[in-house]
């Protein structure tokens, strides 16, 4: 025997390893994530070029996120079934003890610091949301009846809740927006749909009409902060508060329009370092993005998240079971809301929420619930190519 076929025969030789380690990836589907990754690197060391060590935290983030999702695309759905309920209760338990003895920053109660890492409990729920509410309709397939609804929206309801009273907005618009997602295509008819979408419809009809009456600082908004209707009302009139509540709206846009078709080059946009762009390695890290790459890099990415909604759409029809479907098609769903309101958010179409821009933004726990989601989409690509073998 030559040395090469030696070689070849051993287990560790690294064409073997390398099917080993790739053989759960989805070829499209990691293509797109890691050009979105790669992007976000990119964006991400020029809005932290007065903090590199940043761009080194995130490199650590993207390895342990990556880990996570190779372990996901392991565990095969019946799995993932198995796992939806506990997961979803120890999500609740943990946004139950941030309530309870959560760490404040900035004003909210979002963190939970369990002595070796300090986690963020609803980014576990983006990923439980989908997976529980999968599970319950699996459960019910062939008898779904409209109370079955009315549960799956009060397993929907809980967690949103405790998210909005930390408060944190964004996510809880999010998970809501997931979870909406998965009960819609579990069957919800349209007759019920509709009603709502021309409700709120005419609620922004309404809003914007009435801007100058309700946004007087006599006014006070049911169920919303101060903080969150003076967002609203500087979404309406930026101007009308350009240092205070409107200051990071004004100065995203501004970021935006400079960069014109081209955009300035990377590393050469003024509005993010000269720090005039808040939180730009954060939530408004596109406008970082369309400063420096202009409107074709915005649109470049774009069509990123395009295919990257797509492919997953194509794993959940291909799916062999009313679960993987589900979760699937919520999962790939889940990452439109991610950019719609973050894209809305910085573009000055949304109010001001804190909606990380998906696989480009810096953090750890929101990178971590994005590639788990991957994760899970490769898992039912893998096992649906199984079967079918």
């Amino acid at each position: 025997m030559s040395l090469s076929a030696a070689l070849r025969a051993l287990p560790l030789h690294p064409r073997v390893l390398w099917a080993k380690l790739a053989a759960p990836i989805d070829p499209p589907l990691m293509a797109i994530v890691a050009t979105l990754l790669a992007c976000g690197m990119m964006v991400l060391a020029s809005a932290s070029a007065d903090n590199p060590l940043r761009l080194v935290s995130q490199a650590g983030n993207l390895a342990v996120a990556l880990t996570l999702m190779r372990i996901a695309a392991q565990i095969p759905p019946q799995g993932l079934m198995r796992l939806a309920p506990p997961v979803y209760v120890l999500a609740v338990l943990l946004l139950v003890a941030v309530a309870l003895a959560g760490d404040v920053s900035k004003g909210a109660r979002r963190w939970l610091n369990l002595g070796v890492a300090r986690i963020q409990p609803s980014e576990i729920m983006k990923i439980a949301m989908p997976m529980m509410l999968a599970w319950y309709f699996q459960k019910r397939e062939a008898m779904a009846a409209w109370h079955d609804f009315v549960v799956a929206a009060l397993i929907l309801l809980l967690p949103v809740g405790l998210i909005a009273k930390q408060p944190d907005l964004g996510t809880a618009v999010v998970v809501a927006a997931t979870g909406l997602f998965a009960i819609f295509l579990a069957g919800l008819s349209w007759k019920l749909v509709v009603p709502v979408l021309a409700a709120a419809a005419a609620g922004v009809v309404l809003l914007v009409a009435s801007g100058d009456s309700i946004c007087r600082p006599e006014v006070d908004w049911p169920g919303l902060r101060e903080y969150q209707k003076h967002r609203v009302c500087t979404l309406l009139d930026p101007g009308s508060d350009p240092l205070g509540k409107g200051f990071h709206t004004i100065q995203s846009t501004i970021a935006l329009g400079s960069g014109a078709i081209l955009g300035k080059g990377w590393m050469q946009g003024t509005q993010a370092h000269l720090e005039f762009l808040p939180e730009r390695h954060t939530d408004f890290i596109f406008a970082v993005a369309g400063e420096e790459f202009g409107l074709v890099g915005g649109i470049a990415l774009l069509l990123l998240y395009a295919a990257l909604i797509g492919r997953g759409l194509m794993i959940a029809a291909g799916a062999p079971t009313l679960f993987a479907r589900l979760l699937a098609a919520s999962l790939a769903l889940s990452y439109f809301a991610y950019a719609f309101v973050n894209i809305g958010m910085v573009s000055g179409i949304l109010p001001v929420v804190g909606v990380p821009l998906p696989f480009v933004s810096y953090g750890g726990s929101a990178l971590v619930a994005l590639l788990l989601g991957v994760g899970i989409l490769m898992s039912i690509q893998k096992h649906r190519m199984l079967v079918q073998k």
